[in-house]
């Protein structure tokens, strides 16, 4: 991605208010850190496959709520496992 389509995949993973970002990071028990061109995802393995999946989605044009709520049905089904 470059110049405006990058701008516009931070902007989408952030969200307003960094909303989308805390609600994909308390979904998933992960850290996620926007810093200019790159995304860096901390967290266990099993976690970060989560995120990542999550991200990929918003760049490539999901509406955030079809995402919250996918992430929202796979905690539960993570921690029901637990």
């Amino acid at each position: 991605l470059h110049g405006d389509h990058l701008s516009r995949a931070i902007g989408r993973i952030a969200g307003q208010d960094g909303k989308t970002r805390f609600a994909i990071e308390n979904a998933t028990r992960t850290r996620i850190v926007l810093a200019e061109t790159r995304i860096h995802v901390l967290g266990s393995y099993q976690n970060i496959s989560l995120a990542r999946n999550a991200i990929c989605d918003l760049i490539l044009g999901a509406p955030p709520g079809k995402v919250y709520n996918k992430m929202r049905n796979v905690s539960k089904r993570m921690s029901e496992r637990f």
